[in-house]
C-alpha cells in the first residue's frame, strides 16, 4: 500500500492544499515535487463532491494513489462535518462507558469507526490521524481534553487498538498519537512549547496504550506521529520531534514503535525557536521521524520545504514494504 507509481522517489514531506479546489499553482508544484501524500482540513472540505473531486486531483498531480491523511477524531477534531457528513462523539464517551461496560464501549466504538472509514473511503481519504492514545491527567490541557479516551491507560489502550484494528479492516490507515504521550502536557503546542518534567519511570503509563499497540498483531500496518515537547528529564534542549534521543531511545526503543513516523504539524508555535518551516523538517528527519508534515498550506512554505527535505529513506521505505506486505496476508 502507498508504494505504488513513483512513491519510492517522494519526497518525505506531506503537504496541505490552501482551499476546497486545487490551484493551477498547487497542482504544478505538486506535480514537480512529489511529496509522498497530502492532508486536509476544514477549510478543504465542504461537500462529499467537492471533496472527491479534489482528492482525485491530488493524487493525479502525483500520479498515484497517494497517501490522502485526515484528523477525523470525533468531537472537537472533525474536519467533515455536517450537513455532508455525520457528527461522532469524542474518545472520552467511549472512555467512560468503558468503565461501566467495556463490551459496550468496544462495540460502540467498532461501529462509530466503521461508519466513519465508510465516509473516508467515499472521499478518497486512506489515512486517519487517529486515534488519539494521550492518557488523561488531573492536568491535562483542554488542546487534549475529551479528544482522550481516559486516564487508565488500560482503557486508552483497549479502545486504541479497536480503532486500529477498524480503521484497517475498512481499508483507511490509522497514525496514533501523540507518541511518546501528550497526557501530562499542561500547555497546547499549537501555541506555545510544552515541557513535562516527569523521570522515565513516571512515564510507564503514558507510554502503555503505545506499547499495548506495537505489541498487537496488526503493529506493522500502523502509522505514528510524534509531539511537539519538551521531556525535561530525558532531553531538555528539544522537543520530541526533533530530538534523535526521544525519538530513539523512547519511541522506537522504550515504546518499540517501528511503524512510519510522521511529525506533528511543521507550523505549529511550540517549534518555533527551531528557524523557519523548512529547517524544521530537516531536523524532525534528521531526528528520526521518517515524515515531515506541513498543514499550513502556504505554497512559498511548502516550494521550502520541497528544496531542503530528501526523498523517502531506506528505512522508511522498508517500513512502508512491512506494511504493504501486511496489508496482503491480511486481505
Amino acid at each position: 500500500m502507498f508504494l505504488n507509481g513513483n512513491a519510492k522517489d517522494a519526497k518525505a514531506a506531506i503537504f496541505s492544499v490552501e482551499g476546497a479546489v486545487l490551484s493551477d499553482a498547487e497542482k504544478a508544484f505538486f506535480m514537480q515535487a512529489n511529496p509522498f501524500g497530502f492532508i486536509l482540513f476544514a477549510r478543504n472540505c465542504k461537500t462529499p463532491d467537492q471533496l472527491r473531486a479534489l482528492t482525485d486531483d491530488l493524487k493525479q498531480s502525483v500520479g498515484r494513489d497517494c497517501p490522502i491523511l485526515i484528523d477525523q477524531e470525533g468531537g472537537r477534531v472533525q474536519r467533515l462535518k455536517p450537513p455532508g457528513w455525520r457528527t461522532y462523539f469524542p474518545a472520552k464517551i467511549f472512555g467512560d462507558l468503558a468503565r461501566a461496560s467495556m463490551p459496550q464501549a468496544l462495540d460502540d466504538v467498532r461501529f462509530v469507526t466503521l461508519q466513519m472509514a465508510g465516509e473516508l473511503r467515499d472521499a478518497g481519504v486512506n489515512v486517519n490521524c487517529a486515534p488519539v492514545l494521550d492518557v488523561l491527567t488531573p492536568d491535562t490541557h483542554d488542546a487534549i481534553g475529551d479528544r482522550a479516551f481516559s486516564n487508565d491507560p488500560e482503557i486508552v489502550a483497549r479502545l486504541g487498538l479497536s480503532v486500529c484494528r477498524n480503521l484497517l479492516a475498512a481499508g483507511i490507515t490509522p497514525v496514533i498519537k501523540h507518541l511518546p504521550g501528550h497526557g501530562r502536557a499542561t500547555m497546547d503546542s499549537h501555541k506555545d512549547l510544552p515541557h513535562i518534567d516527569a523521570a522515565l519511570v513516571q512515564l510507564s503509563n503514558d507510554f502503555k496504550p503505545f506499547q499495548d499497540i506495537v505489541a498487537s498483531d496488526i503493529a506493522p500496518a500502523i502509522w505514528g506521529m510524534a509531539a511537539h515537547i519538551v521531556y525535561d528529564q530525558i532531553d531538555p534542549a528539544l522537543p520530541s520531534s526533533i530530538s534523535p534521543t526521544i525519538i530513539t531511545e523512547i519511541i522506537r526503543g522504550e515504546i518499540g514503535f517501528d511503524g512510519l513516523l510522521l511529525s506533528d504539524d511543521l507550523d505549529m508555535e511550540a517549534l518555533s525557536a527551531h528557524g523557519d518551516v523548512a529547517d524544521r523538517a530537516v531536523k524532525t528527519l534528521d531526528a528520526g521521524c521518517d515524515i515531515a508534515l506541513y498543514c499550513a498550506g502556504k505554497l512559498p512554505d511548502m516550494q521550502k520545504i520541497a528544496e531542503s527535505v530528501p526523498n523517502l529513506s531506506d528505512e522508511a521505505l522498508k517500513r512502508l514494504q512491512r506494511a504493504a506486505e501486511f496489508s496482503k496476508m491480511a486481505a
